[in-house]
């Protein structure tokens, strides 16, 4: 039984001006097995950020369902958390206590929530940073108190929303290869929505393709080039060429 399962999803919603429909996605299905990392790849508007959303159970499908270990995924919880591109970290909080936020709300003992704190801030390299506050830090640390306090309450499935993106160029690099050394550190199952190619072949080992609205899948890519990737690889060069023929198809129907 693969971690998570999206099984032929739809989404509407309704616009209240004229009564009428917007369909965002429809017939979606696809899995990811357990500590796989699977990215979702589209145009502005597709749908990518309302079928993370979906997979959080923030919404619910139109019609479809999405499971986790068979289960159906019908309300917010622990098993399932989220890191925003925003940070949403507590300004008020240490970096400490944004980090152990999650096992007090689970009401785990004091002694296992200092050691998860310790745990996961010493696997993002913020132990030195514990006591600062988030606005002194910078963004590229601030995101990783962001993946430590989703790591913290120990999910089966970590959904990111374009964690990366607010990044420039430089942190952003540095980042994704964070990203990868503490996913090959702890394998958790990942579900990241990004625009950038690039981002989604150097991490993913799938890779989802949606349409234009309603989103629908496009492609379903496997990517089996050994980590880590070199930009100069050819069959590195070769997938992201691919994959950006699949997008832009799309775009110059919408466009001519």
């Amino acid at each position: 039984m693969a971690r998570l399962t999206v099984d032929r999803v739809s989404k509407s919603f309704a616009v209240e001006r004229d009564r009428s429909q917007v369909e965002a996605l429809r017939n979606i299905s696809f899995a990811v097995e357990d500590c796989e990392f699977t990215s979702i790849l589209g145009h502005s508007g597709c749908g990518k950020t309302t079928l993370l959303n979906l997979i959080a159970a923030f919404e619910q499908p139109t019609t479809g369902r999405v499971t986790i270990d068979g289960v159906p995924s019908r309300a917010p919880d622990w098993k399932k958390t989220v890191i925003f591109q925003e940070y949403a970290l507590f300004p008020w909080y240490t970096v400490r206590q944004n980090v152990t936020f999650g096992p007090e709300m689970k009401r785990l003992p004091k002694s296992e929530i200092a050691e998860l704190a310790d745990h996961y801030l010493n696997l993002v390299g913020l132990n030195g940073f514990a006591d600062r506050y988030p606005g002194e830090l910078s963004g590229g640390m601030r995101q990783r108190v962001s993946i430590a306090r989703a790591l913290a309450v120990q999910p089966s499935v970590l959904l990111m929303d374009e964690p990366l993106a607010a990044l420039d160029a430089q942190t952003r690099a540095f980042m994704q290869d964070e990203l990868l050394r503490i996913w090959q550190r702890e394998p958790k199952t990942v579900v990241l929505v990004t625009h950038s190619i690039e981002e989604a072949v150097k991490l993913s080992d799938s890779i989802v393709v949606l349409t234009p609205r309603p989103g629908s899948i496009k492609a379903l890519i496997r990517v089996d080039i050994p980590r880590p990737r070199s930009e100069s690889d050819a069959r590195v060069i070769a997938l992201k060429e691919q994959i950006r023929d699949l997008i832009f198809e799309d775009f110059a129907k919408q466009i001519g």
